[in-house]
């Protein structure tokens, strides 16, 4: 399976495509083979301007549509990405390197299934009355507003693309949006597909580096809004940005997601959730299951039946229907994960598989990593406390209850967590003890339309995919309306 990608693409600005001021492109990889799979335009502060410039004069129309008809328009949006499902699968495996499998089944019907989830629920942004004495009325109004900037990771491009883009059009602001520079195929392509269903400046695509493209987005007073995924370092900065500018922001940063194995677990079960818990997109997820606690009774059968299944795990080119672990997305990841498997080594950690690049010479080109366990981890080493974000599972032996919880939220971070237990108080007990955003019991990274995603502590702040999610995108305006036929006689 394979999809034309294009040679070059420009910048989507004003509903035409532009080729950077400077006149720079940069080249975007195919992981997998360790060439180059296109070439995007390297944009700067005076393309950010010029899509800046465009999505304020659209709203100006865009924010006055009525919600009928941008329920249409976002159920039109799904419908399309529907037509081209196995095309932009494709291209986001090429680009990113997750397995076809992956992208075909969870990314884009996940994507889409977002556009029509707030086709459905804008309708429900409603406002308040009431009755403040008898010649008084109250009503709240929920408003746009205006133009939001959404600087996306490179992990998940075209999903994550549909968690901001869909809430924002569907509150009726217009949208600049700044892919990350390794993966921004899919978002383009989105483009084009929309040209004639979006009015002019309602979406622009501006791609480059980051210190080019995104710190002038983060920082330009005509942004109204701001919406960052990625790690926490770069989250800090946008912070920074917004704070200048006075502008709300919806914040998605990183995870150390600690995943707990009771006594009494379904092993089978568990095993299978751990394996997607750290290998799923080859760990380079925000919510992997990184730091994985097992108990002393059951540690080494379980850690047995672990290790060879991580072993069998069927690691080659992301377009074959049978890979099961595609290459990491760049050499610069591939190389910090292997960085942090040699900490682990100095710090004591024992790698029970993998550790190494790929040895198969038909790989050799391409950025694989080896599926990865470390045990005998110790809560406080730093590839426990350390995002990776690659294919390395940090496992660590517990006894004690009380301290476990204590050790799982003793990270800086607080995304997700899971946990695996046949008894249900326990299972409840758990989950509200764990500082995360979302805990998966009996199961791990099951997300859908409709449940606020998010994180606690400095994994960020702000929900994203629930209703909730379109109050980060609306204003509340009060409006006291006073029905008196008499004056109110006070001068």
């Amino acid at each position: 399976m394979s999809a034309t990608v294009a040679k070059e693409y420009q910048h989507f600005i004003n509903g035409s495509w532009r080729k950077s001021a400077s006149g720079k492109t940069l080249d975007v990889m195919n992981p997998a083979k360790g060439e180059v799979l296109t070439r995007v335009q390297a944009g700067d502060s005076r393309d950010v301007d010029a899509a800046v410039s465009a999505a304020r004069d659209a709203f100006a129309t865009w924010g006055k549509t009525s919600p009928m008809e941008r329920q249409g328009v976002l159920l039109e949006i799904a419908n399309r990405i529907q037509k081209r499902a196995k095309d932009y699968a494709a291209m986001e495996s090429q680009n990113v390197g997750k397995p076809i499998r992956e992208s075909s089944f969870i990314d884009i019907p996940f994507a889409i299934d977002h556009y029509r989830y707030f086709a459905g629920v804008l309708r429900n942004l409603q406002g308040t009355t009431q009755t403040i004495d008898p010649a008084t009325l109250h009503l709240t109004l929920r408003e746009p507003l205006g133009v939001v900037g959404h600087i996306l990771p490179w992990n998940f491009p075209l999903l994550l693309a549909a968690w901001k883009l869909a809430p924002s059009l569907a509150a009726g602001n217009t949208v600049v949006l700044k892919p990350a520079e390794q993966t921004p195929v899919t978002a383009l392509e989105l483009a084009n597909d929309l040209r004639d269903l979006l009015p002019p400046g309602v979406l622009n695509v501006v791609t480059g580096y980051g210190p080019d493209a995104g710190a002038p987005l983060a920082s330009h007073p005509g942004v109204r809004k701001l919406s960052f995924t990625g790690e926490t370092t770069t989250g800090r900065l946008i912070l920074q940005y917004a704070s200048e500018n006075i502008v709300p922001a919806t914040m998605e940063l990183g995870g150390k997601s600690p995943h707990i194995i009771f006594p009494d677990a379904d092993v089978e079960r568990a095993i299978e959730g751990v394996l997607i818990g750290i290998f799923f997109n080859q760990g380079e997820v925000c919510t992997a299951g990184s730091r994985l606690f097992v108990h002393d009774t059951i540690y080494d059968s379980f850690m047995k039946k672990l290790v060879a299944k991580v072993r069998g795990i069927k690691v080659g080119d992301p377009m074959k229907e049978d890979t099961q672990l595609g290459p990491i997305v760049s050499r610069e990841q591939m190389e910090k994960v292997l960085s942090y498997i040699e900490i682990g080594r100095k710090e004591g950690a024992t790698v029970l598989c993998g550790g190494t690049r790929v040895v198969d010479p038909e790989l050799a080109k391409g950025f694989f990593v080896a599926p990865t366990v470390l045990g005998n981890v110790k809560n406080k080493m730093r590839v426990a406390q350390e995002e990776i974000f690659g294919p390395v599972l940090c496992v660590i032996r517990w006894k004690d209850y009380d301290g476990m919880i204590a050790e799982a939220n003793d990270t800086p971070y607080g995304l997700g967590a899971g946990l695996w237990t046949e008894t249900l108080p326990l299972a409840v007990k758990t989950a509200k003890a764990l500082q995360a955003g979302t805990v998966w019991v009996n199961t791990y990274n099951a997300l859908a339309a409709g449940a606020p995603f998010g994180g606690y502590k400095k994994s960020g702040f702000g929900r994203e995919c629930g209703f909730e999610t379109l109050m980060y995108y609306t204003q509340t305006k009060s409006v006291f309306v006073n029905t008196a036929e008499k004056p109110m006689g006070l001068y």
